[in-house]
């Protein structure tokens, strides 16, 4: 069982309740500050369940929170958003290549300039989460009856407004000075934010889509768009923090060529503490001292010798042998000293 961790965070309850019903073997993990976090699985990947209520700041101090609990390889946060562009539609799943702190601005007296700041998603997650989307089988467990959702990536706008009008100052705000976002919401810049603090931890956003931020909205509310955007965005988030567990790991493992001690491949014989180490794989340098590989009849990495017939012989390939293979090595390891030990008991 993979016990890489991904933290999932949501702002309400019906966003949080989509993420738990997908969790198994769920306790609860108290934060000596009162935070209550619930940790289960995924098909083996262990996610850590946040509720940071709405608005940036409390999404940001949450976050720093989660992160330093349970030092996760990545930061989820599943929620619902309103539409910015015409092809982006009910239902949709919205991930954030780009986040915009929108309320960034100077006042002067011919207005409000704009100071946007931004946080691009790393390229490792935006590349694990297109592949998702490309496979497909994120969406198999939604409700039968209707196409599955389109995923949309591109920049989301975050700010500290519930968006009720397609008109007013503050929409018209968002289409001059952040015409490429395709989605509002009031989360994001917070968790992009301690993601940046925390040695650019991967935070993706993913959104479903509920309504167009506009007037429309109570009435999309009460159509029930909001509960079948949170499952949509709830469905593809998890089967992204599957894949993000498996994959962010694979990447800080030794690649595939790298071979380990009794597999028959190149490896380090240095002892813990030791800073250097012999390379090799069945290698037999002179005088019969046989390096590396397995053993054929055990199944383990032997170091053999044998006695020379000829004392000076052996001593000067012995003397070939180091000067050969020890070239440039100032710190001989523990590895390279058993090795010598058992060169001078047959002198």
């Amino acid at each position: 069982m993979n016990e890489a961790t991904i933290v999932i965070l949501t702002a309400m309850n019906l966003e949080y309740s989509a993420v738990r019903t997908r969790l198994s073997d769920v306790t609860v993990q108290m934060h000596p500050k009162g935070t209550r976090f619930e940790v289960g699985y995924l098909n083996g990947c262990r996610v850590a369940l946040a509720l940071t209520d709405k608005g940036n700041q409390p999404a940001a101090v949450l976050t720093e929170r989660a992160i330093a609990e349970f030092d996760p390889v990545a930061v989820l946060f599943v929620g619902v958003a309103g539409a910015l562009q015409p092809h982006v539609v009910l239902g949709d799943v919205v991930v954030a290549t780009w986040v915009y702190a929108y309320h960034g601005a100077t006042s002067q007296d011919d207005g409000l300039t704009a100071r946007p700041r931004g946080w691009e998603l790393s390229h490792p997650a935006h590349q694990i989460a297109a592949h998702v989307d490309r496979v497909g089988d994120w969406a198999r467990g939604l409700p039968d009856g209707s196409p599955p959702p389109h995923v949309h990536f591109g920049p989301i706008a975050a700010g500290e407004i519930a968006h009720y009008s397609a008109v007013s100052d503050a929409r018209q705000w968002l289409r001059e000075h952040y015409s490429d976002a395709i989605a509002v919401e009031m989360e994001a810049a917070g968790v992009a934010q301690a993601g940046h603090h925390n040695n650019a931890l991967p935070t993706i956003m993913v959104r479903g889509i509920s309504d167009y931020a506009d007037a429309s909205k109570s009435a999309t509310d009460d159509a029930g768009w909001q509960p079948r955007a949170v499952a949509n965005a709830a469905a593809f988030a998890t089967a992204l923090a599957v894949a993000l567990a498996e994959e962010l790991v694979a990447g800080n493992t030794p690649s595939r060529t790298a071979a380990t001690p009794g597999r028959g491949g190149p490896f380090n014989l240095a002892m813990p503490n030791s800073h250097v180490g012999v390379q090799g794989e069945h290698v037999t340098v002179h005088g019969g001292i046989h390096l590396g590989g397995p053993d054929p009849s055990s199944g383990t990495t032997t170091i053999e010798t044998s006695r020379p017939t000829n004392r000076s012989d052996w001593r000067g390939r012995a003397l070939i042998w180091v000067r050969e293979a020890f070239r440039g090595i100032t710190d001989l390891a523990a590895g390279v000293a058993t090795i010598m030990t058992a060169v001078r008991s047959v002198i």
